[in-house]
């Protein structure tokens, strides 16, 4: 009922017309300020250009107790942030768990995009201290009890199964062997750990703290391996193969066979028994990317320096299994002073080098059996000379570098079938039909070669684009494929795949996460799927260690063909690393697929090892999937700095801090 009239109803019926007129301009009057309220109001009202907002949780951000290893704090006056993550074109595959039952109606079906809630931090706030207090103390966290100490890797350290192993002839104690759990304590820091130093300063300098092993630059520092000076550990030459520096070591190898062409025909390596990975480290002033690897052995930690400097690398071994890599991916193979028998037993060793190496790529060797001649040298390479021919593969280089004063051989793999075929005894032997020469998780050596792919539909057929054409044009071979990993005709699929991730990086990564880039050196997609991801970042100064999971489907050799690179694994289990080497870690929509096999827990625990004191957590994933691990990052006292809201999605953005607990777990 209206205000003056109710008023009006209840007076004397033989009220003046001025008090009725008087009534009249006090609610005239009342109106007008009224709706000068209304119209200054709307200029607090958030911009219509806004799509979402995003969720920024209760921090500890204090301009006075300025950190360096955290993101700086947040404007006042910055109350939102544009969420311009908008998925585009990509199906709901992308964002939803695998269910068979329904899994080729979903594969149709278009992402849609959705209009974002405002989420407060009061949200929190409301819910009491309490809350937060519970869920530091949901779990209760101890230090790893373990031999190894702040170095743990859990599938390389399992003690108790290197303990019943029959031989170790093969290097079987330095291959995978994984708990049947993985484990939920924490390892330790070093004592004085330091902020990482930055790339590329990283490559001549890491603070000695951070890898506190001085045997190796005791036993190698003659050879300009890594010396130990003051507070630091200094890299000041390339290694045992190339002590005058790596770079000239680099550039004798392309001068010996022009075609290589480093970062344009060649762009991704593997370098076979790194040591700290030098030669990678410098590959990357001619965009090259290297894979390399060595055991975790008596030159202590070599892996660890090398991820330390800011350089790729894993911890595996040439003994009984394949490497974790597809075939026919690598542009070329490196192995300087790399101590592996490729002669013996048939030549296994040097079959596995040739299962991953590209038609037509080069293998480049310069051991000392290239150019010394003592009796052992001499044999090893009239043995290796014979197994080369007998592979088919062609030595078009041997030349000796003055300077180092070593000598290197480049050999080529043929790039058709001809010369198997006219072998006149078939050994090595061709591989059966029926061995995929993809398989490589926990799959045995086999004594036997791949054909070369002949048919211009195959991968392997032809070289790939030079780089950086080939990161973003579709391979001449998916079109053999139907559809993609989401439903359309794989070169769309393909394409779309990175429009996404390329507006996703710059729109919400770049800016809405927290994350102070320039910072990051060291990443992993922990499930990469086209390697959209890493190719968004393709031109800032960090690398991607792309991970294709073992349940998935397998798009890892399509990584290797846009030039990038990665790996086959599966989380359920610990990652071939030593602790504190990546800087960021991202994972879309993983956790909650592992979640059919493993507990969520035991994958957290992982995050939290090989995570850097500072480095940052990306996760993509359903919201009740982000809860729990919200939940599992403060119990660990990670800060979570940021989390995105959308129907059922969520992104969020955490800081591992240096929290680590006082007591250790009960020896088992």
């Amino acid at each position: 009922m209206p205000i003056g009239k109710s008023r009006a109803s209840k007076r004397p019926s033989g009220g003046s017309s001025s008090s009725s007129s008087t009534a009249t301009l006090l609610v005239l009057i009342f109106m007008s300020i009224f709706g000068i309220w209304m119209l200054t109001s709307s200029s607090i009202v958030t911009p219509p250009r806004q799509k979402s907002i995003a969720h920024k949780e209760t921090s500890h951000f204090d301009s006075t107790h300025h950190n360096p290893n955290l993101p700086q704090k947040i404007p006042s006056d910055q109350t939102a942030i544009v969420f311009e993550d908008i998925p585009g074109d990509l199906p709901a595959d992308a964002l939803k768990e695998e269910d068979e039952h329904n899994k080729d109606e979903r594969d149709t079906i278009p992402f849609k995009q959705h209009t974002e809630k405002l989420i407060t931090a009061k949200n929190d706030t409301e819910k009491g201290g309490k809350q937060a207090k519970d869920n530091v103390d949901m779990y209760k966290w101890e230090l790893c009890n373990v031999t190894t100490g702040m170095d743990y890797i859990p599938c390389l350290d399992n003690e108790i199964a290197i303990s019943k192993l029959r031989s170790k002839g093969h290097y079987e104690h330095r291959e995978r062997h994984c708990p049947e759990e993985g484990p939920t304590c924490l390892v330790p820091l070093p004592e004085g750990y330091k902020k990482p130093i930055p790339w590329p300063a990283s490559r001549n300098k890491i603070w000695f703290h951070n890898v506190p092993h001085k045997d190796l630059a005791k036993v190698k520092g003659h050879q300009n391996w890594v010396k130990a000076t003051g507070e630091f550990l200094t890299f000041p030459g390339g290694g045992t193969q190339f002590i005058h520096g790596a770079l000239h070591y680099i550039d004798f190898v392309q001068q010996m066979v022009p075609e290589i062409a480093w970062g344009k025909h060649t762009r991704v390596i593997l370098d076979v028994g790194c040591g700290v990975a030098s030669f990678g480290g410098f590959l990357f002033d001619k965009n090259v990317l290297t894979m390399s690897f060595a055991p975790k052995d008596e030159h202590e930690a070599q892996v660890q320096f090398a991820l330390e400097r800011g350089i790729p690398a894993i911890s595996a071994v040439m003994g009984t299994q394949r490497l974790p890599f597809p075939y026919n991916v690598f542009d070329l193979v490196h192995c300087a002073r790399c101590r592996v028998p490729w002669h013996i037993e048939g030549g296994k060793l040097l079959l596995e080098l040739n299962r991953v190496l590209r038609p037509g790529g080069y293998f480049v060797w310069s051991a000392t059996p290239v150019y010394r001649k003592e009796k052992e040298d001499v044999q090893i390479w009239k043995e290796m000379s014979a197994l080369t021919v007998a592979m088919c593969w062609k030595l078009i280089s041997i030349k000796k570098d003055k300077l180092n004063l070593i000598g290197v051989a480049v050999y080529q793999k043929p790039n058709s079938n001809e010369c198997y075929s006219e072998r006149k005894k078939q050994e090595p032997p061709m591989c059966k039909l029926d061995d995929d020469p993809n398989a490589s998780w926990y799959v045995p050596l086999q004594i036997c070669m791949h054909k070369v792919p002949s048919k211009e539909t195959e991968r392997g057929s032809q070289w790939p684009e030079v780089w950086p054409e080939r990161v973003l044009k579709p391979p001449y071979w998916l079109n053999k494929n139907p559809l993609g990993i989401y439903g359309k005709p794989t070169p769309k699929d393909f394409e779309a795949d990175y429009e996404y991730w390329k507006r996703v990086v710059s729109n919400t990564y770049m800016h809405g996460l927290g994350v102070n880039w320039s910072n990051v050196r060291n990443v992993m997609d922990m499930r990469a799927v086209y390697g959209g991801f890493a190719a968004a970042l393709k031109d800032m100064n960090l690398w991607v260690m792309n991970v294709v999971n073992i349940d998935s489907p397998d798009t890892l050799p399509l990584l290797y063909e846009r030039g990038l690179f990665g790996i086959y694994h599966d989380w359920c289990e610990s990652f071939s690393t030593y602790p504190r080497t990546y800087d960021l870690l991202h994972a879309d929509h993983l956790f909650s697929k592992l979640k059919k096999r493993c507990k969520t827990i035991v994958v957290i625990t992982e995050v939290d090892r090989i995570v850097r004191p500072g480095g940052k957590l990306i996760i993509r994933d359903k919201s009740n999937m982000i809860e729990e691990i919200k939940n599992l990052l403060k119990s660990l006292h990670w800060e979570i700095l940021l989390t995105f809201s959308k129907n059922e999605e969520q992104i969020l953005s955490a800081h591992k801090s240096t929290w680590r607990p006082k007591t250790y777990t009960t020896p088992s």
